[in-house]
């Protein structure tokens, strides 16, 4: 037998079919393939720095993941069952394509090579096989880069990664209560995922940290969301399974949590898929339910006598109306982007322009008195921080700017929907490092340059003086024309000093501009790049939705059209051919809230 949620998702998926939409029809088949699959997967998922990483090794008890100040997860990693340690690094063109490529590494070498890699977006996920009890149920732990990220890349796989998700663990830690942002991250996984547990970490270094569950537990119900809360330590946990320590692991919260994943998910897998399935189901019937509601509106007005019928032609007109204002606010909202976006890009060149050139005049300066050859080395370093915290300031004022013409772009969209905009428009990270800066030549004064130069400057001296006192009577060598030989050498070598202090000072001048102006073309080039690649995803985000709402205007007045030609018998026979199918789709919607326990929302009419 089949499970009642697959026979449900099965009966809308015909029902969208029915009804000429076979985008919704496509889209529930992508969510009945993935919950036909037998894994369960567990999304852990937070803000940068929450404990995500050391929350997964401590429940499989194990380092499988990279935790510490200088390490970091790049990309989502699966943690799964396996008889044999094992782990591979998965490669393609991004992290909605196709994996196309596994490359097998060393398990102790995974965490480094993760945190470590800028695989330029061709890094799909890690993998790691352990042999745990947990896991042998065909549960999959899945670490995610932290949401909020500066690098998009990081956040666009973690978001790519919830829509595989059966289940979430949205991860805080105790050192503060939850935050608007926190808040705003949950309710956007449970519109996806409705399956979530919020875990609070690090509550050994917390000493509040109860006072501040009961605050995060007050959070979660002034927010509406419906969310079990446990209090974890994963010090606590790895130190107890070293020692084997029972009394510490209970206190480090592990075998609540533990218990809560086995219970409810991995014993509760036929619930979940119930929740996930409902939520898209009931999406899809809402949409087919609005032109079969407008074409039974239209057919009742003509059928009542009297202005029926014209109460029916305006229906048509107004079906009519509403398709040519879309058409119009669509050129409005394309041509809003377009102007935007050239903006956008102006403005984000102007302003990284003018940040290499304070670099470049703070070079100059630096460069006036201070000797590159002394402090190269401290120098260099401070030119690559400087274009870093560059590069970083402009591209995040690139992505607030792109935030807000997607905003008004949505302003300029002929209807208001809740998925107005986009979940994720940014594209791979683009802060990647040029290439290493050359060193200047730096000219050598050794010693016996020095002395070379000396004797060069005093020969003058010492003859132009021995000349001048031997017409005195007195020897061409004398202690005159010796002092006078020595002062000349002397000054001989401060000026080659200065002249060669300053050749290697213009060295390092032209150097420094030859190494940002490097960096200003590739960097320019890549938050152009950036901004296509934004602006694509917004027109077609924004063109799928208009095509949509288009095909439901089209279908409204294709209803309306049909009503106005139709006669008195066709008209009552189409009528009560749109009342069964109306009565259907209520029906079908009924069995979607049954499926939902009741909780999916209402859908406007009744049967």
């Amino acid at each position: 037998m089949s499970a009642p949620w697959l026979d449900v998702l099965d009966d809308t998926i015909r029902a969208c079919a029915a009804h000429n939409r076979p985008d919704l029809a496509e889209r529930l088949r992508e969510k009945r393939a993935r919950q036909l699959d037998p894994k369960l997967r567990v999304l852990v998922i937070g803000e940068p720095g929450q404990g995500k990483s050391q929350l997964v090794n401590a429940m499989v008890n194990a380092p499988v993941c990279p935790v510490g100040d200088d390490a970091t997860t790049t990309v989502p990693t699966f943690v799964q069952h396996a008889e044999t340690p094992s782990a591979a690094l998965v490669r393609g063109a991004s992290i909605a394509n196709t994996p196309t490529e596994r490359i097998p590494v060393p398990i102790d070498q995974l965490a480094s090579r993760v945190s470590a890699d800028q695989g330029g977006g061709d890094l799909v996920r890690a993998e790691i096989g352990i042999p745990r009890a947990l896991l042998d149920s065909g549960l999959v732990l899945i670490d995610t880069p932290g949401v909020g990220d500066l690098r998009p890349a990081h956040t666009a796989s973690t978001f790519a990664a919830l829509l595989q998700a059966d289940a979430v663990l949205m991860v805080s830690d105790a050192t503060a209560e939850l935050t608007g942002s926190e808040l705003e991250l949950l309710k956007r996984v449970m519109t996806s995922c409705p399956n979530v547990t919020v875990v609070l970490t690090k509550i050994d270094i917390a000493v509040q940290w109860r006072r501040v569950v009961e605050r995060n537990r007050a959070h979660l119900a002034r927010a509406g969301v419906a969310a079990k809360l446990i209090p974890v330590s994963a010090a606590l946990r790895l130190r107890a399974a070293k020692t084997g320590d029972k009394a510490l692991n209970a206190e480090s919260g592990f075998p609540e949590l533990l218990a809560c994943v086995r219970q409810d998910i991995v014993a509760a897998a036929d619930v979940l898929a119930r929740r996930t399935v409902a939520v898209t189901a009931a999406s899809a019937i809402k949409q087919l339910v609005t032109p079969v509601r407008e074409e039974l509106t239209a057919r009742g007005s003509r059928a009542a006598g009297g202005k029926g019928a014209e109460d029916t032609i305006a229906t048509l007109n107004e079906a009519q109306r509403r398709i040519d204002e879309l058409r119009r606010r669509s050129a409005r909202w394309q041509t809003v982007l377009a102007d935007e976006m050239a903006d956008l890009v102006s403005d984000i060149e102007y302003d990284l322009r003018d940040r290499t050139r304070k670099i470049m005049r703070e070079v100059d300066k630096t460069f006036e008195t201070a000797d590159p050859a002394l402090g190269w080395d401290k120098f260099e370093s401070w030119l690559e921080d400087s274009l870093t915290e560059a590069a970083t300031t402009n591209f995040a004022w690139l992505l607030d700017r792109s935030e807000w013409v997607a905003e008004k772009v949505a302003k300029s969209f002929p209807v208001v929907r809740d998925d107005l905009l986009p979940g994720s428009i940014f594209p791979d990270d683009v802060l990647d490092r040029v290439s290493p800066m050359e060193k200047p030549v730096i000219e050598k004064f050794s010693v016996v340059q020095k002395a070379f130069t000396g004797l060069k400057g005093s020969y003058g001296g010492v003859l132009m003086f021995g000349l001048a006192t031997s017409l005195a009577g007195m020897p061409l060598i004398n202690a005159i024309s010796l002092g006078a030989g020595a002062l000349f050498g002397g000054k001989s070598i401060i000026d080659e000093s200065d002249q060669r202090l300053r050749r290697r000072q213009a060295a390092a001048k032209s150097a420094a501009a030859r190494h940002v102006d490097d960096f200003f073309i590739k960097f320019s080039k890549d938050c152009r790049d950036a901004a296509r690649h934004i602006q694509r995803s917004l027109r077609n985000h924004f063109s799928t939705l208009a095509e949509e709402l288009q095909e439901t205007l089209l279908e409204s007045a294709r209803s309306a059209r049909r009503a106005v030609q139709d006669d008195n018998s066709e008209r009552e026979r189409r009528s009560l051919e749109a009342k069964r199918e109306l009565d259907h789709l209520v029906a079908l919607y009924q069995r979607v809230q049954a499926l939902a326990g009741g909780q999916a929302p209402p859908l406007g009419i009744s049967a």
